[in-house]
């Protein structure tokens, strides 16, 4: 960070998404309206906001004020300055001026190369005195997290099961500045080097080797390693993931789907010619297989195409010894296993058991009498919009798919569902 953010004047990190709709008041505390958005101008390393836009009631048009004007930013209230709400005025454009709000949130920024990265989620503010500079934009679940106003109850959730929360997931700005060619047209550029690019993370890889030419892309892509490249497919855009694959020889191929999630191996599988599929099955793990098959199944958009087959499912007459056993066993991802699933003999799903029972139950203790028989479930043939309003209602981590006997089919987690939203979005 430049040296003018490291002086020791006082000093707050905010989001946008937490000031955003606070109420605007004068000197005497009444209200004129409400946060719209802030306006910065371009230049510096990380450029000052220089105005705020206020939305006033029954008023369709935004004004503006000086950044200025602002005397303080208490609880859920943006205090101006004496006589300042008489200094409101109509915005004006100009084109080395942005509006953080309307023209980069949820937008994508690229690189110099001209590869996307993911959506701007959330941006990342620091308030230095009585300056307001912009540091970082966030482009991980947690700023969607944020967004959605869920971030309280998943940190709970994740710290009490886990002692984990999702990892913040930013970009400093002094890496998506635009260049002053482009401040016509606002086109916010990474500043990636492309030599370094397997020091990215995946998504990073992906949004890059979508805007690569075909004999760059598949080069790069195949000199990652199989988990790196199973993750980065992953993240691609599903037009270009058949193309990917069918560039490897069926043994490379069928080991980075095997390291992929059983959901989106089988979507990728789907957009195959059936030929190189039933090439790429023969050379897969019988087991790895049986449930790509499976999934396969069932029509998008439903729940059981965005399904997962990683869970963890015990009979109600197995011990917490027996689930403590089966969770060292696992190499399901954390999301998966958030919840451990309880059958009867026949295998219907009758009850369900969260991690703090493995920590806080003697292993002795039969998983019948602990489960909680209050299940919300969903069936494969379901819309992935009546599957997300469960997981805004309920804030669930994960929910079970059932068939019509109430055998466990598979489960959706939260991220699968956030992606499936993205996707339709």
């Amino acid at each position: 960070m430049d040296k003018d953010l490291q002086e020791g004047r006082l000093k707050m990190f905010l989001f946008i998404s937490e000031i955003l709709g606070r109420a605007v008041v004068d000197e005497n505390g009444r209200p004129l309206g409400k946060l719209a958005d802030l306006k910065l101008r371009m230049g510096e390393l990380f450029p000052k906001v220089i105005a705020l836009l206020i939305k006033k009631r029954r008023e369709k048009q935004l004004f503006c004020l000086d950044w200025a004007e602002v005397e303080s930013l208490n609880g859920h209230l943006v205090s101006l300055r004496p006589g300042a709400g008489g200094r409101m005025r109509v915005p004006e454009e100009r084109p080395d001026e942005i509006l953080l709000k309307e023209e980069l949130l949820d937008k994508q920024v690229v690189d110099t190369f001209g590869a996307k990265i993911e959506r701007v989620n959330d941006i990342h503010l620091l308030l230095v005195g009585t300056d307001l500079h912009i540091v970082h934009v966030d482009i991980g679940l947690r700023g969607l997290l944020r967004r959605l106003g869920w971030i309280k109850a998943v940190d709970f959730l994740t710290n009490w099961f886990f002692a984990y929360r999702f990892q913040e997931k930013m970009i400093s700005w002094k890496y998506v500045q635009p260049l002053a060619s482009e401040f016509y047209n606002k086109f916010l550029k990474l500043n990636v080097n492309l030599q370094k690019i397997h020091e990215l993370h995946p998504s990073d890889i992906a949004d890059i080797l979508e805007e690569l030419d075909q004999e760059n892309r598949k080069r790069i892509f195949k000199s990652l390693d199989l988990q790196t490249a199973a993750e980065t497919l992953e993240e691609v855009d599903p037009k270009l993931q058949a193309s990917l694959i069918e560039a490897a020889s069926a043994e490379i191929a069928s080991d980075i789907l095997e390291e992929m999630a059983p959901d989106e191996a089988t979507d990728l599988l789907a957009d195959l010619p059936e030929e190189k599929k039933q090439r790429l099955f023969q050379t897969m793990e019988k087991p790895f297989r049986e449930k790509l098959e499976e999934l396969l199944r069932f029509e998008e958009g439903t729940a059981g195409s965005i399904m997962t087959k990683d869970f963890i499912a015990l009979e109600q007459k197995k011990t917490i010894g027996d689930a403590i056993e089966e969770f060292k066993k696992t190499t399901h991802p954390l999301e998966s296993i958030a919840y451990l699933y309880v059958t009867n003999e026949e295998g219907h799903l009758i009850g369900v058991l969260t991690l703090r029972h493995l920590l806080l139950c003697s292993k002795e203790k039969v998983l019948g009498p602990l489960m909680n028989k209050n299940l919300i479930k969903v069936h494969p043939e379901e819309g992935v919009k009546k599957v997300a309003g469960l997981f805004r209602k309920y804030k669930f981590m994960a929910i079970p798919v059932v068939d019509g006997e109430d055998h466990l089919d598979g489960i959706i987690t939260l991220q699968d569902i956030v992606n499936a939203e993205s996707t339709e979005a």
